[in-house]
C-alpha cells in the first residue's frame, strides 16, 4: 500500500512503541529533551507523553510514546491503547511512521509486536537498544542482515548514553521525506476464513487494511471507536463465518514465531551468555519462597535505618539555618504583623517541612538504586502468590511498594493490573501504605514515644519503630484487600506477566536524576500548600473575636503578674492564651469533642483539619501554631511540642499514650486529597473515593481510640 505523507508544514507524527522495561522512554528524553507535554488518549484516563524534533532539513517531528506491550493481543488497560491506535486510521494518534524500540540482548522475545507493526503499512523503524550493555555481554548483531531479512531500516543506539541517536534522527529524516512509502509485503498470512472475517470487517470500517480488520474482529467488544450499531454487526460477522479469536491469536503467533526466530539467529554473532548463569545463581536465592521474603524484608530494614541514621546531620543543618533565618528576619525587620507573617508563618511553616528532606531523598534514592538493578521485579514476581491470596495481583506489589513514595502515582501504576477486581483493590488499599507525606509526621512523633538508642549493637530504636509503622500500614491494607476480595464479587481472574530484567550495575546518574525529580516535586506540591495553609493558619492563629482576644490578654498578663514570670516566659504565656481565643482556637475548640476520647486537644485537631489537604502540613501546622508569639527561636518545633504541658493536670501533652495514638490515626487516616480525586479519575465514579475516605477514617479513629483508651 502507498504511504502519503502530510504537507510540509504538518508536524509529522511518530508512534514510539516497545515492550515494557525496553528502554523506551529513555530513547524518547535522548531524541526531545524538554520539549515534551504530557495528554490523555481519548476516553480513557492513561496518559501520553508528547516530544517535538527539529531535524537538520527543519522538519518538525511530533513523538507520541506509546505504553509498554508485547502484542496487539492486550492483558492490561495500558496496552489495550496501543490497539486502539493502531486498529483505527481514523484516530487522532494515528502516526504517519513508527520507531520500534527493541532490546537487542532480547531480540528474539521483542519482535512479535515489530511484525504486527509493520503488517500495518507503516513505514517502521527498528531501534536496537542497550547496544552498550550488548557490547559488554558479547551480544553481537549483524543490523544490515537483519534490515534485509525483516525489510525495515535497522538502527543501534543506547537510550543511556545517546549512542546511534543521530543515526536514527537520519532514518526518520528519510521517513519524513516526500518520497511515498511501499510497504514490503505482510508478514503474517491469514487462513482463508480469517481473511473472510477481516474483508467482511472492513466492509464496516473501511479506513482499515487486511490485518486491522482481524484485529478489530478480535477485539471489537472493547474497542472505543465503534459503535454499539458496528459491534452489533461485527458480532454477527464472528459468529457467521465460527470465528474462534483464541485459535486465530495462537496461530498468528506461532507463525510469526516461527518466521522471525530464525531471522534473529542468522543476524546474531558471537553470542555469550555469562551473564546468564550468574542470574540465575541470585535468582535462586533472591526468588526463593523462604529466603526471598527474608531478603527483602531485611533490606526493607536497612532502608529504614538508613532513613534515621544517614539524615540526621543535615536535618539538623536545616532546622539551624531556619531557625537563625527567623530569628535574623525579627531582629532586621520592623515590629509589626508583615514581621509577624513572614517569621512565624512563612518561615516556620515551611521549616518546619523542608527539615525532612534528606530522609525523602534517601527514600528515592535507595529505592531507585533496587529498581535500577532489577530486584524489584523480582519482588513482584517472588510475592504473586501472596498477592492472589489476598485478592491482589503480583503487579500490585509495585503499587504497594510505589505507595511508599506517593499513593498518586502508585495508583496510576494499577493500570497494568488487567482484571478489574484486582486492580480496584489494589487502588482501595494503596494509600494504607505509608508514603513519604507521613514521614514528617512519624519523625517527629516517634521522638516522644521511642528514645534515640543502639540495640543489638547496631540497629537504631526509633528507625524499627518506623519500620513497625511502615509493617502496621501493610497489615492493615493486606487485611482490608482480603476484606473487599470477599465482598467484591468477579469471576475473572488475571495471572502475572513479567519479564525479569538481567541484573546491572546502576547507572548513577538515572538514581541521582530520580532522587532530584521525586524531591522537587514533593518540595513543589507541598511547598505550595504549605506556604498558603500557613498563612491562612497565621492568620486564624493570630486574629480573634476582639473581645475574646482582649479578655485573654488580660488574663495572661494578671497570670503572669502573679506567677512573676519574667519577659520571655510573660510573652509565651500570651501567645498561648491568644492562640486559644483566635479563630483556629475556636476552631479547634469544636472538633475538641469528637477527639478527646483519642487524647488530641484543640491544637492537635487544628492539625488534623488542614492535613486534610496532605498529611505533611501537620508538622507545618505545628511549626506554625507553636511559633507565633513566642520569642524562642532557638528551640525547634520538635522541641516546642516536647515541652507542651495539659494546663490543667500539668501533664506532657505529647507523652506516650498521646503520640501513639496520632501515629497510630496518621498510619490509617485518608488525609489526602489529591490522592481521592486520582482514585475519582481512575476509577470514573466519586463512589470509590467516599468509600475510601469512609473505611480508612473508621479505621483510624477506632486505632487511634483503642490505642490511646488501652495506654492512658
Amino acid at each position: 500500500m502507498e504511504h502519503e505523507t502530510q504537507p510540509i508544514t504538518q508536524p509529522f507524527t511518530v508512534a514510539l512503541l516497545g515492550n515494557p522495561n525496553c528502554g523506551k522512554s529513555s530513547v524518547f528524553n535522548q531524541l526531545t529533551g524538554l520539549r515534551q507535554k504530557v495528554g490523555n488518549f481519548p476516553g480513557v484516563t492513561v496518559d501520553k507523553k508528547l516530544g517535538f524534533i527539529r531535524l537538520s532539513n527543519e522538519r518538525a517531528v511530533q513523538l507520541i510514546d506509546f505504553p509498554g506491550t508485547y502484542s496487539f493481543y492486550p492483558t492490561s488497560i495500558d496496552e489495550r491503547i496501543v490497539v486502539q491506535s493502531m486498529a483505527n486510521p481514523a484516530d487522532e494518534n494515528y502516526p504517519d511512521a513508527a520507531v520500534y524500540i527493541a532490546d537487542v540482548t532480547k531480540l528474539e522475545k521483542h519482535l512479535l509486536l515489530l511484525t504486527q507493526l509493520r503488517d500495518l503499512g507503516l513505514p517502521v523503524i527498528l531501534a536496537l537498544n542497550m547496544a552498550d550493555v550488548a557490547e559488554k555481554e558479547g551480544v553481537e548483531v549483524d543490523e544490515y542482515a537483519l534490515a534485509r531479512q525483516l525489510e525495515v531500516p535497522v538502527v543501534k543506539l543506547s537510550g543511556r548514553t545517546g549512542f546511534g541517536i543521530e543515526s536514527l534522527k537520519y532514518e526518520l529524516e528519510r521517513l519524513a521525506g516526500e518520497q511515498p512509502y511501499h510497504a514490503p509485503p505482510p508478514f503474517f498470512e491469514p487462513s482463508a476464513k480469517e481473511k473472510e472475517v477481516a474483508e467482511a470487517v472492513r466492509a464496516i470500517v473501511p479506513e482499515a487494511n487486511l490485518y486491522q480488520g482481524l484485529l478489530v474482529a478480535h477485539h471489537y467488544v472493547w474497542l472505543p471507536f465503534l459503535s454499539n450499531a458496528q459491534r452489533k454487526l461485527i458480532a454477527g460477522i464472528v459468529a457467521a463465518h465460527g470465528f474462534e479469536p483464541l485459535k486465530s491469536q495462537v496461530r498468528e503467533t506461532m507463525q510469526r514465531y516461527d518466521k522471525f526466530t530464525p531471522m534473529a539467529r542468522r543476524s546474531m554473532r558471537n553470542v555469550r551468555s555469562a551473564s546468564r548463569p550468574v542470574t540465575e545463581k541470585l535468582d535462586a536465592i533472591l526468588t526463593h519462597r523462604v529466603a526471598g521474603p527474608v531478603i527483602f524484608f531485611f533490606l526493607m530494614m536497612l532502608v529504614f535505618q538508613a532513613i534515621f541514621s544517614w539524615a540526621v546531620y543535615p536535618m539538623d543543618l536545616i532546622e539551624q539555618f531556619f531557625a537563625i533565618s527567623g530569628e535574623w528576619a525579627r531582629r532586621v525587620l520592623p515590629e509589626g504583623w508583615f514581621t509577624d507573617l513572614l517569621t512565624d508563618g512563612v518561615i516556620a511553616g515551611l521549616g518546619g517541612i523542608l527539615v525532612f528532606i534528606p530522609q525523602i531523598a534517601i527514600l528515592f534514592f535507595l529505592i531507585s538504586l533496587l529498581e535500577e538493578v532489577g530486584y524489584m521485579a523480582r519482588a513482584a514476581y517472588l510475592f504473586d502468590r501472596l498477592m492472589q491470596a489476598f485478592g491482589l495481583n503480583g503487579r500490585s506489589i509495585v503499587a504497594l511498594i510505589s505507595g511508599g513514595a506517593c499513593a498518586i502515582p502508585a495508583i496510576m501504576s494499577t493500570r497494568t493490573i488487567g482484571n478489574w477486581k484486582e486492580r480496584l483493590i489494589t487502588i482501595l488499599v494503596t494509600p494504607l501504605i505509608s508514603c513519604s507525606a507521613r514521614i514528617p509526621v512519624y519523625t517527629v512523633l516517634i521522638g516522644f514515644v521511642v528514645p534515640s538508642q543502639i540495640v543489638a549493637g547496631f540497629f537504631n530504636l526509633q528507625g524499627l519503630a518506623f519500620m513497625g509503622l511502615y509493617l502496621l500500614g501493610i497489615a492493615a491494607a493486606l487485611l482490608s484487600a482480603l476484606a473487599f476480595k470477599l465482598i467484591l464479587k468477579t469471576h475473572e481472574r488475571s495471572f502475572l506477566m513479567l519479564e525479569l530484567p538481567e541484573y546491572r550495575p546502576p547507572v548513577l546518574r538515572n538514581v541521582v536524576l530520580t532522587v532530584w525529580e521525586k524531591v522537587k516535586a514533593f518540595i513543589w506540591e507541598a511547598g505550595r500548600i504549605i506556604m498558603a495553609i500557613s498563612i491562612v493558619l497565621w492568620l486564624l492563629a493570630s486574629y480573634g473575636p476582639p473581645a475574646d482576644m482582649q479578655k485573654a490578654r488580660k488574663e495572661a498578663l494578671a497570670l503572669a503578674q502573679e506567677r512573676r514570670l519574667d519577659e520571655a516566659e510573660t510573652a509565651n504565656l500570651l501567645a498561648a492564651r491568644q492562640i486559644e481565643a483566635s479563630f483556629a482556637g475556636h476552631l479547634g475548640k469544636v472538633i475538641e469533642p469528637a477527639i478527646r476520647p483519642l487524647g488530641f486537644d484543640w491544637k492537635i485537631g487544628i492539625a488534623l483539619i488542614t492535613s486534610f489537604a496532605a498529611r505533611e502540613v501537620f508538622v507545618g501546622t505545628m511549626a506554625t501554631i507553636y511559633s507565633i508569639g513566642s520569642e524562642d527561636d532557638e528551640y525547634s518545633v520538635r522541641d516546642k511540642m516536647a515541652q507542651e504541658r495539659d494546663p490543667v493536670t500539668g501533664r506532657r501533652i505529647y507523652g506516650l499514650a498521646t503520640s501513639l495514638s496520632l501515629l497510630i490515626f496518621y498510619v490509617f487516616a485518608m488525609q489526602c486529597m489529591s490522592t481521592l480525586a486520582v482514585v475519582k479519575r481512575e476509577t470514573k465514579s466519586w463512589k470509590w473515593p467516599l468509600i475510601q475516605f469512609i473505611y480508612m477514617s473508621t479505621l483510624a479513629y477506632l486505632g487511634s481510640l483503642l490505642a490511646y483508651q488501652l495506654l492512658s
